[in-house]
């Protein structure tokens, strides 16, 4: 069993380091953040000309027909380089969702728009930000209901909901079975609204439907089975985000460590310090062996899938949460302020921790999975 990404994988992730050094700075960021821009539409426009939107999807479809390893490397550098971008929502959500139960004319309609990055979509899914109850997840909730090709009720958060031009929606039908619909963001009867958030360099949303006109994804049967597939993917990716995110953070650290001096020696020689990124290490390792485990289960449609997803899932939130939290602690009192970036990791991975899915959820999820696979 081989977890290493191949040569032309690696060349994959070389040309995206180096293009997102470039173009995609922590002022990029703080651009964005500075603004009532909901993202960098610039930089956006150039990963769509890199082909990154097209990635996954077929040629028939104006994509470039490679798989989710190579997702899984530019999911890596988007998160290092804390890219204000909707491209997880419209590529790992949407696209996937269309790309895998879309009907021939909803493949037709949508997966060129994607490719080209004329269309950004998103999964609208969530009922608010509750997480786990006897069970029973938030998204389960009967916010929007579905009727004779109507959806009625509302949506909240919905990553990049403002911005995105259609949306993926689950809603419960007249039988009260959870079913997956697709529907045009920018009809009347689609209201939206902005959401304070932690990181605004990720906008999200909330959508209320006041009998908004929907189309059933696929040949409508496309429900709760198949939308924990499309979570359990998107976790994968998303734990690679976070790993790049952790590994940008850590490394900020050690820079700012290395340069800064207290009693005529680097602050790194410290040995309280090295304690600290010696559990940095150890909890981004852990993410990383974890994450490339899920991507080994993804791309090959392992058994252990759902737990793979979930397990990723949980330590690259648990290492993006401790690796951004101790960055600040080693820039000392200079890491509270809004000059230095620290924030901005802390922020994105706050914001990363809540996607599809609380972290409490995939916790469960975790031991619901173990206890199956016992």
């Amino acid at each position: 069993m081989n977890f290493e990404f191949s040569e032309e994988q690696q060349f994959i992730r070389d040309q995206a380091r180096n293009f997102l050094a470039q173009e995609c700075t922590t002022q990029t960021v703080r651009a964005v953040l500075d603004t009532e821009a909901a993202f960098d539409g610039d930089l956006w426009q150039k990963i769509v000309e890199l082909g990154w939107t097209a990635m996954a999807i077929p040629e028939e479809h104006g994509g470039l027909g490679l798989g989710y390893l190579e997702l899984c490397v530019i999911a890596e550098e988007l998160g290092r380089a804390l890219a204000p971008v909707p491209f997880s929502s419209s590529v790992y959500l949407a696209t996937e969702a269309i790309k895998r139960w879309g009907s021939a004319e909803q493949q037709q309609q949508y997966l060129p728009g994607l490719a080209s990055g004329e269309l950004i979509g998103t999964l609208a899914h969530w009922d608010g930000l509750g997480g786990v109850s006897n069970g029973k997840h938030s998204g389960d909730n009967d916010g929007v209901r579905a009727s004779d090709g109507k959806l009625s009720g509302c949506k909240w958060p919905v990553a990049d909901g403002d911005s995105a031009h259609f949306a993926v929606t689950s809603a419960r039908d007249e039988s009260g079975e959870l079913r997956l619909y697709i529907l045009d963001l920018e009809q009347a009867s689609v209201t939206r609204q902005v959401l304070p958030s932690v990181d605004p360099s990720r906008s999200q949303a909330r959508l209320d439907f006041e009998g908004a006109s929907a189309a059933a994804l696929g040949d409508g049967t496309v429900g709760e089975s198949e939308l924990a597939q499309l979570l359990d993917s998107a976790a994968i990716l998303l734990a690679f985000e976070q790993i790049g995110g952790c590994q940008a953070a850590m490394d900020s650290g050690i820079a700012y460590t290395r340069e800064r001096y207290a009693f005529g020696r680097p602050v790194a020689s410290f040995q309280a310090i090295k304690h600290k990124f010696a559990d940095m290490f150890v909890a981004l390792e852990l993410a990383r062996s974890n994450a490339y485990y899920g991507a080994w289960a993804l791309s090959s449609d392992a058994p252990d899938l759902p737990l793979a997803a979930a397990t990723a899932r949980v330590s690259a939130s648990d290492a993006f949460y401790l690796i951004s939290k101790e960055n600040i602690q080693a820039h000392g009192g200079m890491g509270f302020t809004w000059e230095f970036d620290c924030h901005l990791y802390y922020r994105r991975a706050q914001l990363l921790s809540a996607q599809v899915g609380t972290a409490p959820h995939w916790k469960d999820l975790v031991a619901q999975r173990l206890l199956h696979a016992a």
